[in-house]
């Protein structure tokens, strides 16, 4: 058995610009949501309002879905 230690690189690497493009892509969505809303979301998740909190930690998971489904799709 013969590893391919440059395919495993290339993978790792994938792998790590593919966290890097969920995390921005997690900043970016969070920015556009407090820009969006009356409120500052980071006060609200400092006075412990469990809505705001629900809703932003819904919105990672569909964004890290997002992106987890390109990430994944492309090394098809």
């Amino acid at each position: 058995m013969v590893i391919e230690w440059g395919i495993i690189g290339s993978n790792l690497v994938y792998a790590g610009c593919g966290v890097i493009l969920a995390l921005v892509s997690m900043m970016v969505g969070y920015k556009i949501f407090d820009f969006m809303t009356p409120f500052k979301t980071g006060q609200e998740l400092d006075d412990n309002n469990i809505a705001i909190g629900i809703v932003v930690g819904c919105m990672f998971i569909g964004v890290g879905l997002a992106v987890g489904m390109v990430v994944g799709f492309s090394l098809i």
